[in-house]
């Protein structure tokens, strides 16, 4: 009810709410038609703000992805509702010829699949040549370790699912080397000259950080910060003086009375109230192990891009 009205002066508010309340066997027998009647009456009590409200939700339509139990991903597109109706009409139609093909999967794993292959223009869904960053250990990859892998953007997954992916994809698989120190799970940072973090360090500091390095942020990185700004007196383009951070909390550290300074692994922040946090990146390997020879340290954790 509350979102039906929400563009609704205070007083037609009150007037749906009244005319609900004086429904024929009250709220419990509408059920989730609730909403639908409070559509219907907040459109016949302000037709105008509800098409305003309605032109401003289609620019808002867009496409996120969340993680879901079990390895799963949800990949979400809020749409016109013609187009999604469409969408979805059309992924329908296409499931129906396999499944009376003899196709033997079901109706819904069909139109998952269809809607893979028509998005990335591939004529497999398991055959999609985009980059997956995952970050595990050797002895996960090459044996039974049941040590976690992390994807980016996602968080943790079970080691043998990681390993399948691998061994049994139709794409190519790429290995990059990242390093730790003995006896910690954190990556070992890259230095460079430059002002702007080149496109490597940029992707390093990513898988390093995971989500936005804010205290109770954890939104998804969209830019890598200097926390020792060169403004400020500089302190290099490196992984030990870069940090993945949201655009929000990037462009609020900008402001005045805000600092922040790294040392080490730890990035301290300090408002302009005088109230001081601290972060440190995840410890991706936290349950494998310490390496117990120099051969380990230098070959301890992997990055897989599939």
């Amino acid at each position: 009810m509350a979102r039906e009205t929400a563009c609704l002066s205070h007083a037609d508010r009150g007037s749906v709410d009244a005319e609900l309340a004086s429904h024929p066997g009250g709220l419990g027998c509408l059920g989730d038609r609730v909403q639908h009647e409070a559509r219907r009456i907040s459109y016949r009590l302000d037709p105008h703000a509800f098409t305003r409200r309605a032109a401003q939700a289609e620019s808002d339509r867009r496409v996120t992805v969340r993680p879901a139990p079990d390895t799963m991903a949800l990949v979400t597109a809020l749409l016109p509702v013609t187009q999604g109706v469409a969408v979805y009409a059309a992924l329908t139609r296409h499931a129906d010829s396999p499944r009376c093909d003899g196709d033997r999967r079901s109706r819904g794993q069909v139109m998952a699949d269809t809607l893979v292959e028509r998005v990335t223009g591939q004529t497999s869904a398991t055959a999609v040549p985009i980059t997956v960053n995952v970050v595990m250990s050797e002895s996960a990859l090459l044996s039974d370790d049941a040590t976690p892998a992390q994807v980016d953007g996602l968080g943790p997954v079970l080691a043998p699912f990681a390993r399948h992916w691998l061994r049994d994809t139709e794409a190519a698989v790429f290995i990059r080397r990242l390093y730790t120190p003995p006896g910690s799970g954190a990556l070992v940072g890259m230095d460079s000259a430059s002002r702007t973090f080149p496109g490597g360090l940029r992707r390093f500091i990513g898988l390093r950080d995971q989500t936005c390095r804010t205290p109770w942020c954890d939104a998804p990185i969209r830019h890598i910060d200097h926390p020792h700004r060169v403004a400020d007196g500089g302190g290099g383009t490196s992984a030990t003086n870069g940090q993945g951070l949201c655009e929000a909390c990037n462009q609020a550290k900008e402001g005045i009375g805000w600092r922040a300074r790294a040392s080490g692994e730890t990035v301290e922040t300090v408002t302009p109230t005088g109230h001081r946090y601290r972060s440190r990146p995840p410890s991706l390997m936290s349950s494998a192990p310490p390496p117990t020879s120099r051969m380990e340290i230098h070959y301890r954790d992997l990055v897989l891009t599939a």
